[in-house]
């Protein structure tokens, strides 16, 4: 059995996060996301708020799980026991960063990094583009599931 980590900050989740943890679900015989704690940020949503929307948005996919980490991801991938992370790629801006965390990663744990490329309706997403267009008021339907664009918009409207 192979168990992937799909780790992130979610905050919030993209269509492209789904896209990646979907192909990850037919993938994998198991596929946990792992919301990362970063005490350093001021998230929008807190980490329960994030593994809430998660987990509706991922009803469908049976082998997903969901965690949370503070820390280094591998000291988490060694703990739950993981076989391989997985990180989704927007673009060559995406790949130079994450290389690197890969080969760090690999040369701490020995765990592997597997690419994959989002869908490129989705390259330009991010959580960060999407939090700037809702708080402004701008149409964020086609970049989060349903349920994120009513917490969104729900958190914005506070």
């Amino acid at each position: 059995m192979t168990t992937a980590l799909v780790p992130g900050s979610f905050d919030p989740p993209t269509n492209g996060h789904v896209d990646v943890i979907a192909r990850c679900a037919g993938i994998f015989d198991k596929v946990l996301v792992a919301v990362i704690e970063n005490p350093s940020k001021s998230p929008l949503f807190s980490t329960e708020e994030r593994i809430a929307l998660l987990k509706e948005t991922c009803s469908p996919y049976e082998n997903v799980e969901f965690g949370s980490f503070a820390g280094l991801l591998v000291d988490y991938a060694e703990h739950v026991g993981v076989d391989v992370i997985v990180k989704g790629l927007r673009a060559i801006t995406d790949f130079d960063y994450e290389i690197q965390m890969a080969q760090m990663n690999r040369n701490l744990s020995g765990i592997m990094t597997l690419f994959v490329a989002t869908k490129p309706e989705y390259g330009y997403l991010s959580s960060s583009l999407v939090k700037e267009v809702g708080r402004y008021g701008g149409s964020i339907d086609s970049l989060v599931p349903e349920n994120v664009a009513t917490a969104l918009k729900e958190r914005f409207n506070d």
